[in-house]
C-alpha cells in the first residue's frame, strides 16, 4: 500500500506544470480555485494520474475532490480497494 506522503509527492509532481509561476503547492491548494483548472485540465490531470498509478479513477469522486489532500485521499482509497 502506498503511503500518504509518497502519493502526495507524486501528485505534486503531476500538478507542478498546472501551477502558476512561483506558486507553491500545499495539501490545502484547491484544484479549481487556486490552480484555476478548467474541466479539460481536470480531465488531463486525471489521465496523467491514472497513467502514473495504473488505476482507473471514477468521475463520480470528483465532486468530493476540492484540494490536493482530497485528491490524495481518494487516490489512496482507489489504489487500496480490492479488485
Amino acid at each position: 500500500m502506498p503511503s500518504y506522503d509518497s502519493v502526495l509527492k507524486e501528485i505534486y509532481e503531476v500538478l507542478q506544470p498546472f501551477a502558476k509561476e512561483d506558486q507553491s503547492l500545499s495539501e490545502e491548494t484547491e484544484l479549481v480555485t487556486d490552480l484555476g483548472l478548467d474541466s479539460i485540465q481536470v480531465m488531463e490531470l486525471l489521465l496523467q494520474i491514472e497513467d502514473r498509478f495504473d488505476v482507473s479513477i471514477p468521475l463520480n469522486i470528483m465532486p468530493d475532490v476540492r484540494t490536493i489532500k482530497d485528491l490524495v485521499l481518494q487516490l489512496i482509497a482507489i489504489v487500496t480497494r480490492p479488485q
